[in-house]
């Protein structure tokens, strides 16, 4: 079995050894999956000939090596090449190197060296995870024999006899054509068939060569150039401190607190531009669901060679869009949070616009945040970093606070457009839902009929799918559960059908209550679907389209109803947080937030920054054009410091009001966290490991009260796709003490039965 590095080479060995031992080359190869560490092969010397470059091992490469006592062969990294003395009995040797250039360069290395060591990760897990599977898989290439000349061929080639004309010419043809080829390539080329090739491969005048190629070329859509917009003084001053970043060639956080409509896109374009005239690259994150056609289509009318990356491309897409980027072909890579890994040879400029979006934090293993990968590598290459956000992250703010990030301001919309005006609608006030049966008070509907007449759009957020979003009985009481997850069932009524928005378990609707019988069962709640019926009927004359996770499956959809909204064809659109965000229509004059609370008093110390970030964000769709725009604010809690501010646009007084809060209860940004979830098919076994694990994690504790373990404890949702959970928050000043109470904890611990730990560093989402 290879021998781990630490162990094999740490000791120096006895004077009689050192005979014995050899200089030779040696990499450090991490597997994708499985051991972790790092384990030392012998590198044979077909794989260090530097004159076949396809076959040389590098660092970064994948290769395949025999592993463990019964020799099987595993694919892992080459992280690191050393020539340094060792015992070659003890070593075994690379078998194959996968790749015919390498996937990673060395300061990605670093960096994914980094995140196994800070989100207490095996290095192998994020290496596959920082390589899409599509490029690993070489999706959308194919093996092909190629043939060239060798150089004592080419060198003779007077002195050649050949058994034929038509062997002459198929070699002179190769020559002139400056690239392998084919055999069947160079018979059309040299006007032969394949019989004259194969006798000069087998008098060898010709060499073969088996290499992947790409089956088909990217096809990229052409759009038409646009120029520079001109800036107001604001914006000017904001690129030239970009400027300022980018030439003094050092890593500088900026945070862009721009209000909605401010321009800061124009901003970002025109400093781009700037990087791309000095021959470097810009990585442009954006959330998920904000990669709108009409993010795109800014970018490419705006730069000729743009990559794009997102969850919907298919592997081999992104392949080719990696090739591209890693070839330095690509200008500007526009994507969704793992673009951060795009390997740009030339980076210049980092940028992540709605910085504050949840979307940006991975949800399973390696559980990154982009924005914090982002400053690391923004670090390593002496490079800006931009984070823009109409509503910043405090983590963003505190760094700003301490001097850490320089903050930029736009405090104005462009042209000086005035910010619409914001009202609460009580929902505890009977007067306002008075001659309303729906989810629409009377208030905003009195602003949908004015708007709608006077040829405005509007805009209705409701972040809650489904139709009905429980089943109740109310002879009973009894509520329709998930039998995996324990959570109440939402009912489509286009399907027909309950399901779990949590597990996409899916059954029918009952007719009658499961447990007393009544036919009496109602369907409560409000749904996009419900909010869709309701506003079909009360506006019969004006074209509604829902825009959520379930009307959106389609490819295109997205695309294709934006499109329709900003032509005028829809008047009314409403869905959840996706209509929120990054969409510019100027002629929405309404905003309506159906219901403000869904996710304010979730047991979640980021719900107050989360709705106070939804609500802005949604308010500032409204207001873009001459007409100007209002929005109408739902809320069973008026008077919540989130709603407040939200309805002022007042960020600095709720970041101020919530600073103090974390600070006191020493939650981030004032401290950090590291959650363990436990979750396992039998409860009392689930709440055994999470009890154990709790003990480990105290009595690995430093001395002192630096590090707090709280818990254990059911989750928020204690029951999860049959799985049950309880979590452990482990807190403490900075992040070096925990990293080294929990890493303590959790090595080599196996929990019993089919029990899983999970262990999220600066956890984003406590339920």
């Amino acid at each position: 079995m290879p021998s781990q590095q630490q162990s094999l080479f740490d000791t120096t060995p006895p004077e009689w050894e050192v005979d014995a031992r050899e200089q030779r080359l040696v990499a450090s190869v991490v597997m994708g999956s499985g051991a972790p560490g790092e384990y030392d092969y012998l590198v044979p010397n077909q794989f260090a000939d530097a004159d076949r470059p396809e076959q040389l091992l590098e660092a970064g490469r994948r290769v395949r090596v025999p592993f463990g006592r019964g020799n099987r062969t595993v694919e892992g990294y080459c992280v690191g090449l050393e020539t340094k003395a060792v015992d070659t009995s003890r070593l075994k040797s690379v078998a194959q190197v996968v790749d015919s250039a390498s996937l990673l360069s060395l300061s990605m290395l670093r960096l994914t060296r980094w995140m196994a060591d800070y989100y207490l990760c095996p290095w192998g897990q994020v290496l596959e995870g920082v390589v899409p599977a599509g490029v690993r898989k070489l999706a959308g290439t194919r093996e092909v024999t190629l043939l060239h000349v060798p150089h004592d061929v080419q060198e003779n080639l007077p002195h050649t006899k050949f058994g034929s004309a038509q062997q002459k010419k198929a070699l002179e043809t190769l020559l002139a054509g400056k690239r392998p080829l084919t055999v069947a390539q160079l018979a059309e080329a040299a006007g032969c068939t394949a019989g004259p090739i194969r006798q000069l491969l087998k008098k060898g005048l010709l060499e073969a060569q088996i290499k992947r190629v790409a089956s088909s070329d990217l096809d990229e859509e052409v759009h038409q150039r646009e120029q520079p917009l001109d800036l107001n003084p604001e914006q000017q001053q904001v690129l030239e401190s970009i400027d300022e970043a980018l030439e003094s060639a050092q890593p500088r956080g900026l945070v862009l607190h721009g209000v909605t409509g401010s321009g800061k896109t124009e901003v970002y374009l025109q400093a781009i531009e700037r990087v791309v005239s000095y021959g470097r690259q810009a990585i442009v994150l954006v959330p998920e669901i904000s990669l709108t056609p009409q993010t795109v289509r800014r970018f490419r009318a705006r730069f000729d060679r743009v990559a794009v990356l997102h969850s919907h491309l298919r592997d081999v897409q992104r392949h080719a869009q990696w090739q591209r980027i890693a070839k330095g072909e690509v200008q500007v890579i526009v994507g969704a949070r793992s673009a951060i890994f795009a390997p740009a040879p030339q980076l210049g400029l980092i940028v992540i616009d709605e910085e504050h979006e949840s979307s940006f934090k991975q949800d399973s293993a390696p559980r990154y945040h982009a924005r914090d990968v982002a400053w690391q590598r923004a670090q390593s290459e002496s490079i800006p970093l931009v984070l823009g956000s109409a509503t910043p992250s405090l983590e963003a703010w505190h760094r700003v606070q301490r001097g850490e990030f320089e903050k930029l301001s736009l405090p104005k919309r462009v042209m000086n457009l005035p910010m619409p005006d914001v009202m609460t609608v009580d929902l505890r006030d009977p007067m306002q839902s008075q001659g309303s049966r729906g989810g629409i008070s009377r208030p905003l509907h009195q602003a949908m009929t004015a708007a709608l007449r006077d040829d405005g759009q509007v805009i209705l957020l409701l972040n809650r799918r489904g139709f009905s979003t429980h089943i109740q009985c109310p002879a009973c009481g009894y509520v329709l559960q998930c039998k995996n997850c324990e959570l109440s069932m939402t009912y489509h009524r286009q399907k027909n059908s309950t399901i779990c928005h949590y597990c996409d378990h899916q059954e029918p609707p009952p007719t009658t209550c499961p447990d007393c019988k009544s036919t009496a069962i109602r369907y409560g709640g409000l749904g996009t679907q419900r909010l869709e019926d309701e506003v079909r009927g009360r506006f019969r004359d004006h074209v509604c389209a829902r825009m959520d996770t379930d009307s959106m499956r389609a490819r295109g959809s997205h695309e294709d109803v934006l499109s329709r909204f900003r032509a005028g064809e829809i008047q009314i659109l409403l869905g959840t947080q996706m209509i929120a965000k990054g969409l510019d229509f100027p002629n929405v004059t309404l905003v309506g937030v159906i219901n403000a609370d869904t996710a304010l008093h979730l047991p979640d110390f980021r719900a107050g920054e989360r709705t106070f970030q939804l609500v802005a964000q949604v308010a500032g769709r409204t207001g873009r054009g001459k007409k100007g725009g209002r929005v109408l604010v739902q809320t069973l809690s008026p008077d919540h410091p989130a709603i407040q501010a939200a309805v002022r646009h007042d960020y600095p007084r709720y970041a101020a009001h919530e600073m103090q809060l974390r600070k006191q209860l020493k939650y981030p940004p004032f401290g950090a966290m590291i959650r363990l979830v436990v979750r396992g098919p039998k409860e009392e076994t689930t709440r055994g490991v999470a009890e154990d694990m709790a003990d480990r994690l105290n009595d690995r504790r430093p001395d002192g009260d630096e590090v707090r373990v709280v818990g254990p404890a059911p989750a928020a949702i204690p029951k999860l796709r049959g799985s049950y959970r309880f979590q452990i928050q482990v807190q403490a000043p900075t992040m070096e003490p925990l990293h080294h109470t929990v890493s303590r904890a959790t090595e080599k611990y196996k929990p019993a039965g089919e029990v899983v730990v999970t262990i999220d560093v600066d956890p984003w989402d406590m339920m």
